[in-house]
């Protein structure tokens, strides 16, 4: 990257990077200084983990950015919050949010120099293109296949430059949002409600598919609940504005119906029902299991992870849409009152 002390000329912009001390943030660091063009003006690492965690940030910030960088507590609020934290720190015109598990490209600087300049005054925020490497050699698992899907994901903060004016038209991210899901599709949505463009830049990025159990499949269907929020503020359409796959939900909850009415049935004797449900069951998990295992290594880790999870995922993710229809139930659309919702979206 351009000498910190040679980067007149370029774009003005800051990198804000939420992170919980993982490994890949050093990886990050690297590729970031390493990076072809331009330095940014600042890069603010936004220290997500709790706030009793006193130890110092476990990263290797390179010589060449250690002058530019400034680390901020998030207090443990989400990625949404800790990227509020960091664009509102930072007053450059343009902010590039990172995740820091990303490897940015060895042009990555100058490319982006390039996006920003032909982003005209009505856009208010460009993408970058995102590459997951898959193995070679063998079909992908479940959880290569999914993290495969941000390569072709909108507005994604896997690496999205935002302009600062846009962010504070609508009040940065929803903090209702605690995970690192949908809090980008619903900026995205209001930014451009706002009557801003979105744009797709030139530069690339790489996403490697980080190490995870055989639950995380099972772990991530707490994303049912936000997208109850999203429903809520965005209304029915929002899937096909923000270019979203709309998912097995449905499915889902037929088949932890027929799960339900399965034990409701046994218990109360009523032999009918028991074993409708059942049948019902049966078939719902073992057509989810398939649709699962065709694609995949079919290995038998891979085959036995599968089976267990595609039997455990459907009454998860009922639970956690049921959670969500309660925790949101009050969630206003976003329209007429955006002037006095946009205030207060940075705010819990």
């Amino acid at each position: 990257m351009t000498d910190t002390g040679e980067r007149t000329g370029g774009p003005e912009y800051a990198v804000v990077i939420p992170t919980l001390g993982r490994p890949s943030l050093s990886v990050t660091l690297r590729a970031l200084a390493d990076a072809k063009g331009p330095a940014p003006r600042r890069v603010v690492l936004v220290d997500d983990r709790p706030l009793e965690d006193c130890t110092p940030l476990p990263a290797d910030i390179p010589t060449e950015l250690a002058p530019l960088v400034e680390i901020a507590p998030g207090c443990a609020a989400g990625p949404a919050a800790a990227r509020n934290i960091g664009w509102r720190a930072a007053p450059e015109p343009w902010t590039v949010f990172l995740d820091d598990d990303v490897v940015p490209g060895l042009t990555w600087a100058d490319d982006l120099a390039a996006d920003l300049a032909a982003a005209g005054p009505g856009t208010g925020g460009v993408q970058a293109r995102i590459t997951v490497p898959l193995p070679e050699g063998r079909r992908p698992t479940d959880w290569e296949r999914t993290t495969a899907g941000l390569a072709s994901a909108r507005w994604i903060t896997a690496d999205m430059a935002y302009r600062r004016a846009a962010l504070a038209a609508v009040g940065g991210f929803d903090e209702r949002f605690p995970r690192a899901f949908r809090e980008d599709a619903d900026l995205a949505l209001r930014v451009m409600a706002a009557g801003w463009r979105l744009e797709r830049g030139s530069r690339t990025t790489v996403h490697p598919v980080r190490p995870a159990n055989r639950w995380v499949s099972v772990r991530t269907q707490a994303g049912n609940a936000d997208d109850v929020l999203m429903a809520k503020v965005h209304g029915r359409g929002w899937w096909d504005r923000a270019g979203a796959p709309r998912g097995r939900l449905p499915r889902h909850l037929v088949i932890a119906a027929a799960g339900a009415a399965a034990l409701t049935g046994a218990l109360a004797g009523r032999r009918r029902v028991a074993t409708a449900g059942t049948a019902l069951w049966l078939a719902g998990t073992a057509e989810f299991a398939l649709a699962r295992i065709r694609p995949g290594p079919r290995t038998p880790d891979e085959l036995a992870t599968m089976a267990v999870t595609s039997a455990v995922i459907p009454p998860v993710a009922t639970a956690h849409w049921l959670a969500g229809l309660v925790r949101h139930r009050s969630a206003a659309a976003f329209g007429g009152s955006a002037a006095r919702r946009t205030r207060t979206l940075g705010h819990g």
